[in-house]
């Protein structure tokens, strides 16, 4: 599996699948290959490094602009997790007083870039009416200091910021706007074509794991510790798994089941970034996205 990140501890589930021997049962040889970003994670894929990628959406649709042939098989997180943060004394409380800011993302390559300009988007500005700077992931301290009007950030980000002092701030939820999935399992459509017993047997590992992690948030905490780079504070480790475990499930996922993927809201995703020019070509999301391996209750 090549990630986005290294390991980290909102990925508890996975370290729970591993810890519990739920890959071995399945007969999966699991091996995590760290990145630095979804694209990071996709490359590895197409290059043939990894059976499976979990990455953001974004890079999904951007690398099918560009001819490659991808299929996303697993909805990880259904709920968008990306915000943008103001101080209370910015007076910054919805999207268009956004017009003229200073708005620092972690990097132009991130999911908080492409969500900061989806927010824009709503109030109907663009990406010139505002300064976008790269301050790096979960760097705060330029916020803080006053020298940024915004940050963007995701829901683990801002529950470190405000555990590193961050208070008196306003936040706007990207999801108000367009509620797109954050993260998703994506194989080559080479790999869906002919490797389904594969995909069947992690996804079982993988949800076992996750459902395990909702159940029992306490102990994937600790789990964690043995596994993630930034896990060694047990009772940090839980509330970041308590804020996975809320954008692993809704309404969707309770009816339909772990993994499931809204295609009216993935096509208003493809919309958007098709009008805000990240994309060149128009992309049939159910095509793409497909619900084949969801275990039904």
């Amino acid at each position: 599996m090549a990630c986005w990140s290294q390991p980290i501890s909102e990925q508890a589930n996975i370290f729970a699948a591993q810890e519990n021997g739920w890959f071995r049962d399945e007969g999966v040889d699991f091996t995590f290959l760290p990145g630095a970003g979804g694209g990071d994670a996709l490359k590895n894929v197409v290059a043939g490094n990894a059976d499976i990628a979990f990455t953001n959406l974004e890079p999904v649709f951007f690398a099918l602009d560009q001819g490659s042939k991808l299929k996303a098989i697993y909805n990880i997180y259904p709920q968008n997790v990306f915000n943008v943060l103001t101080l209370k004394s910015k007076g910054i409380t919805k999207p268009q007083d956004l017009k003229g800011q200073k708005i620092a993302v972690y990097s132009k390559a991130s999911g908080t870039y492409h969500n900061v300009l989806v927010l824009l988007r709503s109030a109907g500005l663009k990406e010139s009416d505002v300064e976008i700077v790269a301050a790096g992931v979960n760097n705060f301290a330029p916020f803080i200091q006053g020298q940024i009007d915004a940050q963007a950030s995701t829901d683990t980000g801002f529950y470190l910021a405000r555990q590193q002092g961050l208070a008196d701030v306003d936040v706007m939820w990207v999801r108000d706007v367009l509620n797109t999935p954050s993260d998703a399992f994506v194989v080559t459509e080479e790999t869906y074509q002919h490797r389904k017993d594969l995909i069947r047997r992690f996804l079982r590992a993988y949800r076992h794991g996750t459902q395990w992690t909702i159940d029992n948030p306490d102990k994937a905490g600790e789990i964690a510790k043995s596994y993630a780079t930034d896990g060694k504070d047990v009772a940090q480790n839980v509330e970041i798994v308590k804020l996975r475990n809320a954008s692993t499930v809704n309404d969707d996922i309770r009816r339909e089941g772990l993994g499931w993927f809204n295609l009216g809201v993935l096509r208003q995703s493809e919309q958007a970034l098709f009008e805000l020019g990240l994309t060149r070509n128009r992309i049939d999301v159910a095509d793409i996205f497909t619900n084949e391996f969801v275990e039904r209750a």
